[in-house]
Order: C-alpha cells, then sequence, then structure tokens
C-alpha cells in the first residue's frame, strides 16, 4: 500500500542547473558552495562536469548583475564611473 517515493529521492541534474537565481546574493552563495562541493574532490565525474557548467552560469548571471548595476551607476553619476569613497 506505500507509494513508492523513488520520484523524489534524487533531484535532476538539468533542475537546478537551468533555474535562474533570485538575486545576485542567491547566485553568489550557490557558487560559493558549488565552488566547495567541487573543490573536495569526492563528486563523480559526471557531477563535476555538471557542477561547472552551473558554476560558468551563475558566474555569468553574477557578472551581468554586476554590469547592469555598473551602468546605472554610470548614468547616475554621468559618463564617468568614480570610486566608492569608504568611510
Amino acid at each position: 500500500m506505500a507509494k513508492s517515493s523513488s520520484s523524489t529521492a534524487t533531484p535532476t541534474p538539468a533542475g537546478p542547473a537551468t533555474s535562474v537565481p533570485a538575486s545576485y546574493e542567491a547566485a553568489l552563495e550557490e557558487l560559493e558552495g558549488l565552488v566547495s562541493r567541487l573543490e573536495s574532490g569526492q563528486l563523480p565525474l559526471d557531477q563535476l562536469l555538471t557542477g561547472y557548467q552551473r558554476g560558468a552560469q551563475l558566474l555569468k548571471f553574477c557578472r551581468d548583475k554586476l554590469e547592469a548595476v555598473e551602468t546605472q551607476i554610470k548614468v547616475l553619476e554621468g559618463t564617468e564611473l568614480k570610486p566608492w569613497a569608504q568611510e
């Protein structure tokens, strides 16, 4: 009478790899965790390749977000990007 839960036991590799992060911070957090798992040396070869591909997607997402913010700052500050003044 018990139902098999094999369909929910393991996530599909394509699921998370194709999802768009909710924010820059979420992408960065996922990327840091992924790098940690990749550097551990404990992943099978197919998961290494999937992880590398996901990492490349996350890196592009983060770079695109940073570039968009930089463009907005240039618009707000004129054509010259001014250095951040930390106090």
